[in-house]
């Protein structure tokens, strides 16, 4: 299995980066300079692709060295695959070399049989690749193989930059690859690397589309202890987080700022559920605040603009044109964008993020904790679930008790304690028979798309006050709407006591 954390360098930074007196202190001996070419070979239908596996062919200097990798996951930067290698005579796999080093019982043993056809491996893309390569070893004794690899990844006339640093752990503890990673992006700005150099050559034969990711399902088992599920729910969050960079950064799309704050407030939930036995450090909390207010503006103003205002203007049928604001929200939105663009982009957010998978792959929170919490992160995860998913509905029904004619400020903490409670809800779901989880969140969704809903109205009423500030010819339409939005929200009320009358019965999927 190897282990790699993978950074990308700007080219104009690599310099700087090989000559950082960390890599000296810690090389056991003087960096190695390599020219590297690979060819990815594949069949037509891309099989190896659809396993997940990546077969490559390089020459390092006079060698040839055919390397398979598949399975296994990256988050944070950190790559951990399953890894074949073996040598051959030049620029074409020997599968048969490749078929000794695997179990032949394994899946990528039949998938080998099945690409060995004749005449069925093609040539992909290619690398052209300078490597300078140290030996460190770490302060705790970790041994690392630290590159720094320029070059280009080519199909055709298509060609792939690039410029990485890459820390591969030989032995020792994951954790130090991410603190000693922290160490150099605090004097050379880098971002963290998910993409393989195969993902990124696929990418060329054909450009992934950019499209906003919703969290990924989440599996657990009820042997799970409390500590493995734990692990598993932040990971799915912090996973669900990475997956929409792109998106906000490169598109400015609306969902994919969208699903990142949602992201956001799951990991934020989860800490918050376990924070009686695992302490998330303020530090950390800090930086995720940090994170959420920079994306929270730009989600506020495309709800406005994009939502309750299409919404407004759909009802009032023609009495008011509202293209005039809607193109103010629209211009102020775009602006929004971009500074959660360059909040993802920026070093702090690649150090929010080393340190926040550093943390999880480390042990040291576990020096602070009682007996009794040591205790209770190594039960099964069952009854944890069981006496978080009660104590979210006993807060949501205490809230919810006036609610009824509510103001903005108390309809907002029902509205939070229903979204906690479908996090915790959601997370735990796999624990529990869908029959009973079904008709709970659904009828918890409805309050809280409703309670969502009135929020976004009392939001678009105070920004729409900023508009109005700052653009004074837009008053009388802002008007307008600003009292239509006031007397909505007080029809609305006979709906969400509606819902809350549905929901308020409903049996937990706990409750036998």
């Amino acid at each position: 299995m190897e282990t790699e954390l993978k950074m990308l360098v700007n080219p104009e930074n690599a310099k700087a980066l090989r000559q950082h007196p960390l890599l000296k202190k810690y090389a056991l001996e003087q960096p190695h300079e390599q020219t590297l070419s690979g060819i990815y070979f594949d069949t037509p239908s891309y099989d190896l692709r659809h396993a997940d596996a990546g077969l490559r062919v390089r020459q390092v200097d006079n060698d040839w060295v055919q390397t398979l990798k598949a399975g296994g996951q990256a988050a944070g930067g950190l790559h951990e695959r399953q890894e074949w290698e073996s040598k051959v005579n030049g620029p074409i796999p020997d599968l048969a070399a490749l078929e000794q080093l695997i179990d032949p019982k394994s899946a990528y043993a039949k998938l080998i049989k099945k690409v060995s056809e004749p005449n069925r491996l093609l040539p992909t893309f290619t690398t052209k690749v300078k490597r300078t390569l140290w030996e460190l070893r770490l302060p705790d004794g970790d041994e690392v193989e630290c590159v720094i690899d320029q070059g280009s990844i080519e199909h055709g006339a298509n060609k792939s930059l690039i410029s990485e640093l890459e820390l591969e752990l030989k032995s020792g503890n994951p954790k130090h690859l991410f603190d000693f990673a922290l160490q150099l992006q605090r004097d050379v700005p880098m971002q963290i690397g998910n993409l393989s150099k195969a993902d990124r050559g696929y990418a060329l034969l054909a450009p992934p589309d950019i499209a906003a990711v919703k969290a990924a399902p989440l599996q657990l088992s009820p042997s799970m202890s409390v500590e493995e599920a734990f692990k598993a729910i932040i990971n799915n969050c912090l996973s669900q987080i990475q997956a929409n960079e792109t998106g906000v950064t490169t598109q400015h799309d609306v969902e994919s700022v969208h699903q990142m704050r949602v992201g956001l407030r799951r990991l934020r939930s989860a800490l918050g559920m376990f924070k009686k036995v695992i302490v998330c450090p303020d530090e950390l909390q800090d930086r995720l605040r940090w994170l959420g207010t920079e994306l929270g503006a730009a989600r506020d103003w495309d709800v406005l603009t994009e939502a309750t205002l299409p919404t407004l203007q759909r009802k009032i049928a023609g009495k008011v044109s509202l293209k005039p604001i809607s193109e103010a929200t629209r211009e102020v939105a775009r602006k929004n964008h971009d500074t959660a663009a360059a909040a993802v982009l920026s070093p702090q957010y690649t150090e929010l993020i080393l340190m926040f998978y550093g943390w999880m792959q480390g042990d040291e929170w576990r020096a602070s904790l009682t007996s009794a919490q040591r205790r209770t992160l190594s039960k099964p995860v069952s009854r944890f679930s069981d006496k978080t998913l009660l104590h979210d509905q006993e807060r949501l029904l205490r809230r919810g008790i006036h609610l009824k004619g509510a103001d903005p400020e108390t309809r907002h903490q029902v509205r939070i304690a229903a979204k906690k409670t479908r996090y915790a809800t959601e997370f735990f779901a796999s624990l529990y028979p869908a029959k009973r989880v079904r008709p709970y969140v659904k009828a918890l969704s409805g309050l809280q798309d409703e309670l969502g809903w009135l929020n976004d109205a009392a939001v678009a009423s105070k920004l729409l006050e900023e508009l109005e500030t700052a653009q004074p010819d837009l008053r009388g339409n802002i008007g307008f709407v600003r009292g239509y939005l006031a007397c909505s929200t007080e029809s609305d009320d006979v709906e969400l006591c509606r819902l809350w009358t549905v929901f308020k019965p409903m049996p937990l999927p706990c409750k036998k």
